[in-house]
């Protein structure tokens, strides 16, 4: 699945472009490296994200099309 797909799918960022354009900046990086928004995400990967001064850092559990609000914590945790 697209990382940018994965941020909205999981609720880590609200919106599609939002998390396209965090791409684009250079605030998300997927096992130390920075990652484009059209790179592939698979269970395992660890995600750096970036906001401000804080730093957000977890790891995929699960990948799904679909998820329901509730259910969304569940595709990755919080290392």
């Amino acid at each position: 699945m697209r990382l940018d797909k994965f941020l909205k799918v999981s609720r880590i960022i609200k919106r599609r472009t939002v998390a396209k354009e965090a791409c684009e900046k250079g605030l998300v990086q997927i096992n130390g490296k920075t990652a484009k928004s059209s790179s592939e995400v698979k269970i395992g990967d660890e995600l750096t994200l970036t906001f401000g001064e804080k730093a957000i850092r977890c790891r995929i559990t699960d990948i799904r099309e679909h998820v329901l609000k509730d259910d969304a914590k569940d595709l990755y945790e919080v290392i």
